[in-house]
């Protein structure tokens, strides 16, 4: 897909991956509009990005409140919107027994909720386009559930399934749909126990502009079919699918350091 002169709307704008999925897009061509919760941080992104013809926009919103999305919607059938990216997100790097009722609650909302009614909104306008994309930024641990993210592996889980049956339901449109899945990301969603406890395992980690390149090139090249970006994690992902007794016997063998990070409280979060 050619990005020049299109409009993307892009949630979770000045997180790590956002921002420079931001860069990125706007280097292609396309028109952003940037949504987050931080008027300031989306004002400060718009300012250094390129821009074409037409200026980016931004859109002040808390996205788990209804009415915020359906001002969203109102700002999309205006701007004549070709593809949204969702990619706002929290993660949790906890114990199951030391999450909180409403920990548990906003990141599943927030995680697969939000995604799921954003599109559902949008989809008439995207319809509506020659082309257009879907984008749900999801997570290897996606396809790995792994110890100490219960509750963010059920939501990227979750976020895999619907992107997988959309895609399928809109095979007869102009709608295309994309499940983008990174591994370890330097970003503040992986806050210092999550850096430390990756460092002590060997966990390879991406710099987020090595994410934002690999998805561009993704669009570009019309690849919509769900992966693992990084290796060896897609491979595990897939083994994981047809053998997942061995994953379990090889994640075993790190339990015991994924609790101890998971409980020290002498790092901060």
């Amino acid at each position: 897909m050619n990005l020049l002169g299109k409009t993307v709307v892009l949630t979770g704008a000045c997180g790590g991956i956002g921002a420079c999925l931001a860069e990125e897009l706007a280097k292609a061509g396309a028109r952003l509009l940037l949504v987050g919760r931080d008027q300031r941080a989306l004002e400060r992104l718009r300012s250094i990005l390129p821009g074409g013809p037409l200026p980016h926009m931004i859109y002040v919103a808390n996205l788990c409140v209804e009415e915020d999305r359906a001002g969203l919607k109102l700002a999309c059938s205006d701007a004549q919107v070709d593809i949204l990216i969702n990619n706002a997100g929290v993660g949790e790097f906890n114990l199951l027994e030391q999450s909180s009722s409403d920990a548990i609650a906003s990141l599943l909302d927030l995680n697969l909720n939000v995604p799921i009614q954003l599109t559902r909104l949008l989809l008439p306008t995207l319809k509506s386009r020659p082309t257009a994309a879907i984008i749900n930024i999801g997570s290897a641990l996606g396809s790995i559930g792994y110890p100490a993210y219960s509750v963010y592996s059920a939501s990227k889980f979750g976020l895999r399934g619907f992107s997988e049956a959309l895609r399928r339901e809109l095979t007869d449109s102009g709608v295309r749909v994309m499940h983008f899945a990174p591994r370890a990301t330097r970003t503040p969603l992986n806050d210092s126990k999550v850096q430390a406890m990756n460092a002590a395992l060997g966990t390879a980690t991406d710099a987020p502009e090595l994410v934002a390149q690999a998805l561009l090139k993704r669009i570009r090249t019309n690849r919509w079919q769900a992966s693992v970006f990084g290796w060896p994690e897609r491979f595990y992902a897939l083994l994981n699918a047809m053998n997942p007794a061995f994953t379990d016997g090889a994640i075993e063998k790190q339990l015991p350091e994924i609790k101890r990070f998971a409980a020290d409280k002498s790092l901060p979060e």
